[in-house]
């Protein structure tokens, strides 16, 4: 048996995602690149293409960030990828088109993926940064620090030099016998 080669094209494609899911960019790459081998496609490159506002709101979402991939795939690729797009939940929108008027030169020109990385590296420093910020933050007005306040001198033996608190004197059930004690004494 001679084994046959698959028959491949490059193909542009246009991925819409929100802005929740683009936060985690290591994850959403990750999770392109399997949409991509799943389709039994190889991606030549892969780049963040913009952060824009939508024309009308999706999915409930008013912004959201593109990326822009060329990679090639066999005929029924297209028709995988595309599935597997509609299904997946980071994945709001795609565009698939065939990239036959673009040399392989001009396609590997756009490929991003280390800066993606570092994007990504940033970002999840930025976040622990934020995270540790979230922790110190308090609601309200701003605390204000207080002098402590001033020692009260201490009391001496007969009790003069400590300061006087007065106190309402303290309501208490009288009754016969308690009359009588305090007649006695």
């Amino acid at each position: 048996m001679t084994e046959t080669a698959v028959k491949t094209n490059p193909y542009e494609v246009m991925f819409l995602t929100s802005q929740g899911a683009a936060a985690d960019l290591n994850a959403l790459v990750e999770h392109i690149s399997e949409l991509f081998s799943r389709a039994g496609s190889e991606i030549i490159s892969l780049r963040k293409w913009d952060e824009r506002r939508l024309a009308f709101p999706i999915e409930k979402q008013k912004r959201g960030v593109y990326f822009l991939a060329y990679a090639n795939m066999p005929i029924d690729g297209p028709a995988h990828l595309e599935r597997d797009c509609v299904i997946s939940e980071k994945i709001m929108r795609v565009l698939l088109t065939k990239a036959d008027h673009l040399s392989m030169d001009e396609i590997t020109v756009h490929d991003k993926r280390d800066e993606l990385a570092t994007e990504a590296k940033l970002r999840a420093e930025q976040g622990e940064t934020e995270t540790e910020k979230r922790t110190t933050v308090s609601l309200g007005a701003p605390v204000v620090e207080q002098a402590p306040a001033p020692e009260a001198p201490a009391a001496d033996a007969a009790g003069e030099g400590a300061p006087k608190t007065e106190t309402a004197p303290a309501e208490t059930e009288t009754t016969p016998e308690t009359k009588t004690e305090a007649s006695e004494g």
